[in-house]
């Protein structure tokens, strides 16, 4: 088959890869974002480029001259990896079995931007990545297959997404590209009554209550680490929290109810939050050497 991959970063370029490794298709073309000034040049981008296949890097796709480079290629297929800009239908159905996208959730749960810290920050127990057939709409469409993995009770975002749901992703492509050789790709129908938007996860949604379950402030800090990060505040000044551990305590919420060289116990409800890893003024420094700095004391109080 001849395709178009569509993609950005690593997980693009690594898709990108394998496909070219397995030498099964023929990759007649590459799009990825448009440059930004003072940002490295796309991995996906500088890979092409070394293979010598076209890069393309369009704002976006409303214009004919777009369009029309776009159907000049000829394609069988346009493989979406880790795409963020918006992709009209006049531009996925343009090769001959139009377009299939990847996104790290179990359809149609999670739509949106986020889809691997809410998981996490919501409590579930299962995640996974999901081939869909992309519509106008915000990640809906029918999938093409689906992935599924367990979320453990101490996973971040670093463990889940890198460690449990990148590498079967990227060699799923393979299987992506022989469920359409084959003339019959399945259409998996989502059911609606599942279907969740969540916004993009940014420091707005990640500042830590510690007068809640001591369970829900586990999950928030997990699903926010690495990226965008929870945090909570010290005498008035801002502080990241990072690597922790649910431990049992009792106390009254939000007090520091011991500091040692494993970190810092800050009392919820129902349990206590090891913290392990801050990050203040000077960057991420272990919890207990922030502490010794910044003159913490037990019985001191975190937040607002």
């Amino acid at each position: 088959m001849r395709l178009i991959v569509m993609g950005q970063q690593a997980f693009g370029k690594d898709v990108l890869t394998k496909l070219l490794e397995a030498g099964t298709d023929e990759v007649i073309a590459v799009y990825c974002e448009p440059d930004r000034d003072g940002k490295p040049v796309d991995p996906i981008k500088e890979f092409a480029l070394e293979r010598g296949i076209a890069v393309h890097q369009p704002a976006n796709f409303d214009d004919a001259d777009t369009l029309a480079t776009l159907a000049g290629f000829e394609a069988d297929l346009m493989v979406m990896a880790f795409v963020n800009i918006f992709v009209p239908e006049a531009a996925r159905e343009t090769p001959k079995m139009g377009s299939i996208c990847f996104h790290p959730s179990l359809l149609p749960k999670y739509r949106g931007p986020s889809a691997v810290n809410w998981p996490i920050i919501m409590g579930d127990t299962k995640s996974g990545f999901s081939w869909f057939y992309p519509s106008d709409g915000l990640d809906e469409g029918d999938s093409l297959l689906q992935w599924e993995c367990d979320i453990g009770p101490d996973d971040t975002v670093i463990n889940l997404y890198f460690k449990k749901i990148y590498q079967p992703a990227v060699d799923s492509i393979l299987e992506v590209c022989d469920l359409f050789r084959s003339g019959n790709p399945p259409r998996i129908v989502p059911d609606e009554s599942q279907a969740t938007y969540e916004r993009r996860c940014t420091a707005r949604h990640t500042e830590i209550n510690w007068h809640r379950p001591v369970g829900q402030v586990y999950n928030l800090i997990r699903g926010a680490n690495p990226a965008p990060g929870a945090w909570t505040t010290h005498k008035g000044a801002k502080l990241g929290v990072f690597d922790s551990a649910s431990v049992p305590g009792d106390g009254i919420s939000g007090r520091v109810r011991a500091i040692s060289e494993d970190g810092i116990e800050v009392q919820c409800v129902g349990g206590r939050i090891l913290i392990k890893r801050v990050k203040g003024a000077d960057g991420k420094v272990a919890a207990s050497e922030w502490a010794a700095t910044a003159g913490l004391s037990v019985g001191d109080e975190f937040g607002a």
